[in-house]
Order: C-alpha cells, then sequence, then structure tokens
C-alpha cells in the first residue's frame, strides 16, 4: 500500500505524463498519427501480443536463473505469474517500476526466514534489481552504437531536417524542457545519490550474477532475446503503416525504436507514456522522418504493450 505522503510523487508523475503528452500531442498532426494507427491490420496486432507472451516468459526466466545466481530457487510458474503481475503494475502505476518494486517485496517475503547468507530477503530483493539491471547492460550500450552509427553517417545532419520542423521554435522547446524536468526530478527524489549507494551495496551479488564466461554469456544471450521481442513488437508497428516497403526506412526506425526502449527507462512518468513520444517527437524529424510517424509508432507500441500485460490484472484477484 502506498504511504500517504507518497501519493503527491505519484500525482507529480501523473501531472508530468500529461503535460509532456500534452506537449507533444502539440507539436504534431493528430489527424495524420490517427490515420498511421488505424492502417495497422488486426493480424499484426495478434502476433505483436503473442511477441509479448515469450518477452515475458523470457524475463521470467532470466529472474529464475539470476536468483538461482543468489542462491534462490523460483518454481517457473511462479516466476511468470509474479513477472505478469510486475508488467501489469508497472503499465498503471507513476515510475514505470513499482511492479518490479511489488515484486521484489511479495518475493522476499518468502525468504524471510531463510538460514543461508545469501537466501534471505536482501537476495531476493537483490534478484529483482539485477534481472532488470540485466537487460540495462544490453540496451544501453547497443543504443550508444546504433546513435554513434546513426551520427557517423550522417543521418541527423541539420541539412535533412523538414522545412516547418527546422523554423519551429516552439518546437525546439521541447528539448530544454524534457530535459529540465527529467534532471528536477532526478534530484530532487534523490535517485541518483540512493542509486549510488544501493551498487555499492549490490557489488557481491553483482560478481555472483554476471561474473564469468557462461554465466556471462546466459545474461547476454537471455537480454539480447528480451530486447528482440520489444523490437519485434514496434517493427510489426512500423510493417502495419507500411514502412516495410522501403527496407532503408524501416531499418532506421528499428534504430530509432532502440532509443525510445533507453528513454523509457526513466522513472519520471507512467509506464514511459510522454518521455517515449517526446524522444520520437525529436528524433523522427532529426532522422528526416515525419515526426507524427515516429509517436504513432510510439503510441501504437504503449497500446499493445498494456494489452500484453493485461493477464498480470488477474494476479491482483489471488491471494498473496
Amino acid at each position: 500500500m502506498i504511504h500517504h505522503r507518497g501519493w503527491p510523487k505519484l500525482l507529480l508523475r501523473w501531472l508530468t505524463t500529461l503535460v509532456i503528452l500534452g506537449l507533444v500531442f502539440a507539436f504534431v498532426d493528430l489527424s495524420a498519427l490517427g490515420a498511421r494507427l488505424a492502417t495497422v491490420p488486426v493480424s499484426l496486432i495478434v502476433l505483436a501480443l503473442g511477441f509479448s507472451v515469450v518477452q515475458v516468459v523470457l524475463s521470467a526466466w532470466r529472474w529464475r536463473y539470476t536468483a538461482g545466481r543468489l542462491g534462490i530457487a523460483i518454481p517457473m510458474g511462479f516466476a511468470v505469474r509474479e513477472y505478469y503481475l510486475a508488467s501489469f503494475l508497472n503499465q498503471v502505476l507513476p515510475g514505470g517500476v513499482m511492479g518490479d518494486v511489488n515484486r521484489a517485496w511479495r518475493h522476499s517475503k518468502i525468504h524471510t526466514e531463510a538460514k543461508s547468507e545469501r537466501s534471505g530477503r536482501l537476495a531476493a530483493i537483490h534478484a529483482v534489481a539485477l534481472e532488470r539491471l540485466s537487460g540495462q547492460l544490453v540496451l544501453v550500450p547497443v543504443v550508444l552504437i546504433v546513435l554513434g552509427a546513426l551520427w557517423a553517417s550522417g543521418q541527423f545532419a541539420s541539412r535533412r531536417l523538414p522545412t516547418d520542423v527546422a523554423l519551429s521554435s516552439g518546437y525546439w522547446l521541447l528539448i530544454p524542457l524534457l530535459v529540465g524536468i527529467v534532471v528536477w526530478l532526478l534530484f530532487a527524489s534523490g535517485k541518483i545519490t540512493a542509486m549510488a549507494r544501493y551498487v555499492g551495496r549490490l557489488w557481491e551479488d553483482l560478481q555472483l550474477a554476471f561474473s564469468g564466461w557462461r554465466t556471462g554469456s546466459v545474461q547476454l544471450i537471455t537480454s539480447l532475446s528480451v530486447l528482440g521481442t520489444y523490437l519485434l513488437v514496434f517493427m510489426l508497428i512500423a510493417v502495419g503503416m507500411g514502412l516495410a516497403e522501403d527496407g532503408a526506412t524501416l531499418a532506421l526506425t528499428m534504430a530509432l525504436c532502440l532509443v525510445l526502449l533507453l528513454a523509457m527507462v526513466l522513472p519520471i512518468t507512467v509506464s514511459g507514456w510522454g518521455v517515449r513520444e517526446g524522444a520520437a517527437a525529436l528524433l523522427w524529424p532529426a532522422a528526416g522522418l515525419p515526426a507524427d510517424q515516429g509517436v504513432a509508432i510510439s503510441v501504437g507500441y504503449g497500446a499493445l504493450i498494456f494489452l500484453g500485460s493485461l493477464p498480470g490484472a488477474l494476479m491482483l484477484l489471488r491471494k498473496s
């Protein structure tokens, strides 16, 4: 249960989400955005939802493996159910990580009386944190490589910006505004300092979870596979909008979608909404593509991920 003193921060994140979305929608063609979304066929939506199931199962297995490295056994069925619940809560609660916090808390209750030094409550919490970290350790370098390649190729050259976007001073006000919101929220909440302290405490478990060729390879392959399922959902939306007709445009779109995934990591809105669309509204024109195209893909992705998490709502009916 959320303490009453925590509600102001949660409401602030809801407000931040709505403000950023409002700004984004003010600078894109909403009719064109809606038209793009309407072209995605139901068959591709169903296929994307199928990939979301694979995504949850792979992520749950990664959690089970990470916990095992810390001396905690998790049944696969339990892992899948809890991961669905966490995914659903991440979608509906501000911050995008509340579901994982709940997953760590629910799992830690099972191990409160464990006698093993590495099988207690703290290890259970670390298992969740490190499982999520495994994904970020893969996502961040992949995105940096992609951005470096795009920049080196001149893909973000200013001459490629559409005239109407390049001349719109209001559009570029989004950049300092978004950066200001992110920096202020991170410092105001004390997350930067807290994260630094937490990494220090996790060092030993980090070595257990990631060190060694075999362990590192398992984490790498699993996290790359999970990342692939996210990218496939993006790709199906893009294909549904007709971008498959131009292979170069589709490849560029997928590269930009990787950056959107990284933008969603910022825990300042509800499930990445607003931040993801704001990033799309900036990235697509910078790469010479229509802003409404990027925002439409972003909105479609958010909607599909939400639909894919709905089985987790059933877990709310189960006894904790």
